[in-house]
This record gives structure tokens, sequence and C-alpha cells, in this order.
């Protein structure tokens, strides 16, 4: 006897879930420009390579007989894939069915805590969230018969704390996302959001103007211009839904499975001995005048290796994955187009992007031109000061090896934060650098107030005493006490690095592993 019926009623339940919130809610979501669930899914992972798991998950409704009659899938879909050939966990909301608002069973499929994240636990494999949900709603009283508390149920946000010390996790906002998933999005270590399609926010427009009584757009309050450039909520964002695929894709590329495997290397067909002669001029000699850092570091690592994190967030740092011999690293460095002084924003992304790389293992990279910390009445209202001592607080618990490049200037408490005074305090100068506590210019008159005021002519002792102070802070000097562990020409940056990243890879073997970090931070 065959069991053609049931095999027939599970194949007929699976056709039900596929198609979502039925042809018309589909219909919408896609006249608001963006794909469902599903379609993201497929768009995203490796061909053919996504084992859905709980698709038959739902609200059923039955006939005297016993017959199904009315089937609405559960509002979040999952499973396991593939991305370039790595097996990884995703899930997403399915915005089609009441907004991708949870169904009540006991068990989550996702979303918020639920199977998706047990598994990434599990397998230690990457977890990649498509958030498009709104989390809870009022009527969960009306359904259950009673309000309940914040984070009741057998799942909550533990395993999506676990998580971050163990798997890369990845969280794309994809739709308008408050509540539960919104959190979700943040609990990760890197987010991207879609322009124009994508908001996220703590409570949406409708509860913002009964509290303050003025009404506001979605966009207002959590487009990417809000969350990304302002606030630094969500990391990046992209300018549409396949861009946004192509930049998990991408930044998943530079990071192991887990915290217990090394970051996967590439082949490289960038000569490691590549010398760019525009290296020797691309500093100008006015410490007033910048200069394309980003041209720059584009010119050292592996070409077209280079992909940034929160560049429109904390501007005057400028954090991003690369490579160098085909090997994973990540990249601090000053950006002076916008003048390189670090304020409370910018300390923050610093911090976080260390954190991010010593979890998995990349070793750091600075390239300083940072004047200091920002300065100012508005600076100190934004906590500069504590901000500031986090970033460095962070970095002296870092365990990678960390290279400082002092490409120019290096001064103050945000200068020693590109400094690894934690590990082997390798630094390299290009003869263009300079450091110190403070400025010669505007120190000298601060330090030197005395002798400068009781001078015949105090203008010129100003001057004599800067002269005198630039030339014993020449690099070389410094080069000579080995104060600074190499002086280097600027076109031979290329291959002093990678040398020296081919050489610790034995040392990240050896330091496999979750990261153990005590203390509180500042």
């Amino acid at each position: 006897m065959s069991w053609a019926p049931e095999i027939e009623e599970l194949h007929r339940r699976r056709r039900l879930a596929e198609a979502c919130g039925g042809p018309e809610a589909v219909a919408r979501h896609h006249a608001a420009g963006k794909l469902t669930v599903r379609e993201r899914i497929a768009a995203l992972l490796d061909a053919g390579s996504f084992q859905e798991v709980g698709k038959l998950a739902g609200r059923a409704r039955y006939d005297e007989q016993g017959a199904l009659t009315d089937f609405e899938p559960a509002p979040y879909v999952m499973g396991l894939g593939q991305l370039d050939g790595r097996p990884v966990a995703i899930g997403g909301e399915d915005y089609t069915i009441r907004a991708g608002t949870g169904f009540g069973a006991d068990r989550r499929k996702g979303g918020q805590g639920g199977f998706i994240e047990d598994l990434a636990h599990a397998y230690r494999i990457p977890l990649i969230n498509l958030v498009d949900g709104t989390g809870g709603s009022v009527n969960t009283a009306r359904r259950k018969g009673y309000t309940v508390v914040p984070g009741y149920g057998q799942d909550g946000f533990e395993r999506s704390v676990e998580l971050l010390g163990e798997v890369p996790v990845v969280s794309a906002v994809m739709g308008t996302t408050a509540g539960g998933p919104s959190m979700r999005a943040v609990l990760s270590h890197w987010s991207v959001m879609v322009k124009g399609t994508a908001q996220i926010f703590a409570a949406g427009p409708p509860v913002v103007e009964r509290a303050f009584g003025s009404p506001v757009t979605k966009e207002e309050l959590g487009g990417t211009r809000i969350a990304v450039d302002t606030a630094g909520t969500i990391d990046n964002a992209a300018e549409d839904e396949a861009d946004c695929f192509r930049q998990i894709r991408r930044f998943l590329s530079y990071l192991p499975q887990n915290v217990w495997e090394m970051p996967p290397v590439v082949a490289c067909a960038d000569p490691v001995d590549r010398c760019e002669e525009a290296l020797a001029s691309i500093v100008p000699r006015s410490p007033r005048q910048a200069y394309d850092m980003r041209r720059l570091l584009a010119m050292v690592v592996d070409r077209e290796s280079l992909f940034e994190l929160q560049p429109g967030f904390g501007r005057s740092i400028i954090t991003a994955l690369a490579r160098l011999n085909g090997k994973p690293v990540g990249i601090v460095a000053s950006n002076p187009m916008v003048g390189g002084i670090m304020d409370a924003r910018a300390a923050r992304k610093q911090g976080h992007f260390v954190e991010l790389c010593d979890t998995f293992h990349l070793p750091l990279l600075f390239f300083a031109d940072i004047p200091g910390l920002m300065v100012g009445v508005q600076s100190e209202s934004e906590a500069i000061l504590r901000e500031g001592v986090r970033a460095r607080y962070i970095g002296l618990q870092t365990t990678v090896p960390v290279f400082s490049l002092l490409i120019r200037k290096c001064y103050g408490v945000a200068g020693g934060g590109f400094i690894d005074r934690a590990g082997l305090n390798f630094k390299i100068a290009w003869p263009s650098a300079q450091w110190g506590s403070l400025p010669v210019e505007g120190g000298v008159r601060a330090a030197y107030k005395r002798e400068i005021e009781a001078a015949d002519d105090p203008a010129q002792r100003e001057r004599e005493i800067e002269a005198e102070l630039h030339r014993l802070a020449s690099p070389f000097r410094t080069a000579e006490a080995f104060a600074i562990e190499d002086l280097i020409d600027p076109r031979e940056t290329r291959p002093y690095l990678c040398r020296f990243v081919d050489a610790l890879q034995g040392r990240l073997r050896t330091d496999l592993g979750p990261r153990l970090r005590a203390g509180v931070r500042p």
C-alpha cells in the first residue's frame, strides 16, 4: 500500500507555502520595489543550494471531516544554503504575510531567536538575517487573552548575543523594520540596508506622532540618511536589493566560517613586489593640504580588494577589509579629506571594527594621519574623551598582530589609539610622518609662553623655537634612536607589508577560538 495521498498532501502544502501571502499580497510587495523573501534567498545563495526547514509551519483550518480548508504559512522562511560554496544559515520575514509578524508557535523558526540561530550555533556556520518585519503588535493580547512581559517565551536574544562571539552574523534590512527585528539587525557583526525601500526604527511613525504630536514619514524617521549616515545604527547602504546581496557576499568572503577557523585565503594575481611610483608624491608637503587616503590604500592592498565598512558614518576614519597577497586584513585609516580629526562617531566606528577583526583573526593595519581628538563644546557634549578612550581601551585588548603605518600626523590620545602598545608595537613610518603629544604649531606658544613673551621680538622668538623643534621632530632622528622600528620609501609599502602578513599566518593559527575580554569599557 502506497503513501501517495499523504505525499501529495505534503507537496500541496509546500505549494501553498511557496505562494507566500497570495498573488495580491505578492503583487503589492513587488510594486513597492521589493522581492519576496523566497526570491531574496534564491538571488543571494548559490543556485539550487537552499534546503528549507519548516516549510509546513503555519496556521491551518480544517472542515468537519479533517480536510484542510485554508493554510496561512508562518511569516518566516529559513534553512541551510551555500554562499560561494560555503554553508550558511539564512532566514527572513515574509512581509506579504501580516507584515512579517510572528505566528505564535511555541518555538520560533527565526526572526527573534529560534531554530535558525540554533542551527548557526550548532553547525558553527555564518548567519544571514534578511530583516523585513515589524515585530510585536498590540493585537497579541487579544489573540492570547493576556499581555506578555518583554522577553517572554522560549526564544529571546540570548543566542543572538552568543553568536557574536562564534560565527559571522550579517543582517540586511530589506523593508520597514521596527521592534524586535530592529534589535536583531543591530545584533550583528555587519549590517546593510536598501536605500528608499528600507527603514529601521525603535517604533514607527504612528507611535512617534502619538508621543510627540507631529507627523513624520518612515524615511525621515529611519531611512538611510538617519540610520546609516547620522546614527550609524546600520553600517552600509545598498543602492538596491541586488547591490545588497553583492555586499553580503563580499563581506563574508573576508571572514572564516567561525572563530575556530582561519580567514579564507584567495589566489592573488597582484604582484607582491608591486611598487607604485605615485606613492612617493601622494602626501603633499603642506600639512594643511589634503590627499585621497582611499587612493593611497588602493595602491597598497591587492587590487580591487578594498571593501569599506560604514563609509558614510564617522567619516574622519576609514575602516575597510582588504587583502595582502590574498590574505584578509583589517584597515583603519585617517581620512585627511575631512581633516582626519577623530570625533565621537569615528571613535565608535573604530572600536567596533577593531573588535570585529580581533574576533575573526584578521591582522590590523593602521594608516595614521591623525591630528588628534576633535575639540570644542559640541565635541565635548558628545563625550569625545570617553569615546576616544574607549576606542583605545578596545585596542589594548586586541590580540591579533597590528601594524602602525605613520603616513603624516600622529598626535595625542587619538594618535595613541593607532599604536599597538599591547603587542609588538611595530611602527613603520614614511619620511612625511610627524608625531608627538601636540603639533609644533600651536604647542610652542603654550609650552614656551614666558620665554616668548620675555623676548624683544616675541613673534621672531616663537618662529625660532618652532624651527628648532621641527629639526628635532625629523623622522630620521627618531629612526636613529630606534624609537620608530622602520622608516621606509612609500613605494615599498606593499612588499614590506606582504612579507610580514605572510609570516604571521602561523601565529594566527595558534590563537584560534573565541576572544575572552575582561573588564568594563570606559
